[in-house]
């Protein structure tokens, strides 16, 4: 990274193009009345951007890319909170993930196991008390949040093949 520039120009573009697909993925969603809120696979892609791309990048395309198809499907009032905490899951995620060009298995079973719980307890704290929609409707959504955190794992195979290909 040179010292005129932020980001490398790999960064920028891992970070359109993996922003663009969080958004596409997660657009592919099920509604979940009790909250307003929807079930989808997007941290999928949050999290494969996380362990191949690192913290930074995992956090703008997560948090971008997710906030951005809450708005485009009409989910605007979450977008604040999902570009957090999707920020937050991909930057914790690629934090612990590390630089390593191999990460043992139990390193990445952590960094998704903390990306979970960085899904499941933000949407829970948010729900419950900043948008006051109240602890029984984020105890309701706990039932949609969980296994789209465990539907995440998907991202451990997924980056340690595309890894292997992109030679990072």
């Amino acid at each position: 990274m040179s010292e005129t520039s932020r980001f490398t120009t790999r960064e920028l573009a891992a970070m359109a193009i993996m922003g663009a697909l969080t958004t596409v993925v997660t657009m592919i969603a099920l509604p979940f009345a009790p909250t307003g809120g929807f079930f989808n696979l997007g941290d999928a892609i949050v999290v494969t951007t996380a362990m191949i791309f690192g913290p930074i990048v995992g956090a703008v395309a997560g948090g971008v890319g997710s906030g951005l198809a809450d708005i485009l499907l009409g989910y605007g009032a979450f977008a604040p909170y999902t570009l957090v905490i999707k920020g937050v899951e991909g930057f914790v995620v690629g934090y612990i993930v590390g630089n390593s060009e191999n990460p043992s298995k139990t390193k990445l079973i952590i960094a998704w196991i903390a990306g979970g719980i960085c899904i499941v307890a933000g949407y829970w704290i948010a729900e419950a008390f900043i948008m006051g929609l109240g602890v029984a409707a984020a105890n309701a959504e706990i039932i949609i949040n969980i296994p789209q955190a465990i539907g995440s794992v998907v991202g451990i195979p997924v980056s340690m093949a595309v890894k292997d290909r992109l030679s990072l």
